[in-house]
């Protein structure tokens, strides 16, 4: 009986707005199974856009490659974890995952309800807890070995590959997701792992697991090329291809991260270095050039209009100024230094009118007149001193709220009323 013929993964998947930034060049390491060492072999993908494989690299962590700026994704292997649906109790989330010091207190609650699901001690373990969980639901939990993972993250980070993210291989569906097949290994050693309600399942791929492990007839089968036509024939439907290097990269495209808990003080460490790469990026990358002459040419096309601005500015001022002198010498012809015109101006026309017997504005008679129509209830004062333009107005003693009402009002006429223990004093204020 002929079968459907395969469909293949290799087509680039839609746009995906999750963790990875498509601008960004992204390596995924994937953690071998046993404790590290110097020597051990790490099987890498390098990605310029988070979707596509660049390249496939197999080599020690020193030797990985580690482009400017590049996100390092840690992969954890599926048979290194295993997972637990729980229902949290009330008020295990409260204030947020990890915020208000709640991280310590969810951990014990972690302990407590995982102590008699897992073979090893709790305190051997590390925990994760699933994106964004939701406080009515069970949430599904993450384990794997402590020391087995922290290993790998120092050797990484000894290297000069500090780990930006740590996602695992495969996770279990959202919701009421759908379930899916996954064969993996080889024809001699082929491995099923499904993904359904239960979590995350590994068995040896043979007559009697395929017919003892519940799956729906819809549910998917994604298998390596090496094993495809062995999927198709336990399964009875075509297999869609699917590379390991693929299934790490969409791994990647998930918002897991299992850095949490004792990890959460080494994540920021990392963002905050993975940032400053960025940053140099931005000044050293050849892909970033055209940003960088944009933002040059942008910034000095603002310094050069902002100097003919000020240019203009500073013209247009000093043409002002040489005016006013201008009608300072010509009206005044005594005045043969001009340091201050405006207040050589206005004391030349005072001068002036007093020369004339033409009342000025700093005549006693004129500020007496302007105080009178600006406080017309207020008191005759016991004494009048007028000396130098400054008349003093003596014995007068004016409620604080009252004396800024008139002053306000003098000031409007160009004149400045202040108040002391012998009375008030008024002078006209003259301006540059």
């Amino acid at each position: 009986m002929a079968r459907p013929g395969r469909t293949s993964a290799l087509r680039r998947p839609p746009p995906y707005n999750g963790p990875l930034n498509s601008s960004m060049t992204t390596l995924l390491v994937t953690l071998p199974r046993t404790l590290p060492t110097a020597a051990m072999l790490c099987e890498g993908v390098l990605s310029d856009d988070g979707f596509t494989v660049l390249s496939v690299v197999q080599a020690p962590a020193a030797l990985l490659p580690a482009p400017s700026s590049a996100v390092i994704v840690a992969v954890v292997p599926a048979c290194r974890l295993s997972w637990h649906r729980l229902a949290l109790p009330r008020g295990a989330l409260k204030g947020g995952l990890f915020q208000d010091g709640n991280a310590g207190r969810l951990r014990a609650v972690l302990d407590g309800l995982l102590e008699d699901s897992v073979l090893d001690e709790t305190s051997h373990l590390h925990f994760a807890i699933e994106p964004k969980p939701r406080t009515d639901e069970p949430v599904w939990v993450a384990t794997c070995e402590k020391a087995w993972l922290h290993a790998w993250l120092a050797m990484l980070t000894q290297a000069g590959r500090p780990v930006a993210r740590i996602v695992p291989e495969l996770t279990p569906p959202s919701g009421d997701g759908v379930v899916s097949l996954h064969v993996t290994g080889t024809a001699d050693q082929p491995q099923l792992m499904r993904t359904g309600p239960e979590g995350v399942t590994l068995l040896p791929l043979s007559v009697a697991s395929a017919a003892l492990m519940a799956w729906p007839e819809d549910a998917e089968v994604l298998a390596e090329p090496g094993v495809a036509e062995l999927a198709e024939h336990f399964f009875n439907r075509p297999a869609r291809l699917q590379t390991p290097p693929e299934r790490w990269l969409a791994a990647a495209q998930s918002d897991w991260d299992l850095a949490q808990f004792d990890l959460l003080y080494t994540r920021g460490t990392r963002t905050r270095k993975h940032l400053s790469a960025m940053i140099s990026s931005l000044f050293r990358a050849p892909r970033w050039r055209a940003a960088r002459w944009a933002s040059v040419a942008l910034v000095l096309a603002n310094v050069v209009g902002l100097q003919a601005w000020a240019w203009k500015e500073q013209s247009s001022q000093a043409a002002q100024r040489a005016a006013i002198r201008n009608l300072l010498t010509t009206t005044f012809p005594d005045v043969r230094v001009v340091v201050n015109a405006p207040v050589q101006m206005a004391r030349a026309l005072s001068d002036l009118q007093r020369r004339n017997g033409i009342a000025s504005t700093a005549d006693m008679e004129t500020q007496l007149g302007h105080f009178k129509a600006a406080a017309p209830d207020t008191p005759v004062p016991a004494a009048i001193e007028f000396i130098s333009t400054e008349l003093r107005l003596k014995g007068l003693s004016l409620p604080a709220s009252a004396v800024a009402e008139i002053a306000a009002r003098l000031q409007a006429q160009g004149y400045r009323l202040r108040m002391d223990a012998e009375g008030l004093t008024m002078k006209e204020e003259r301006f540059p």
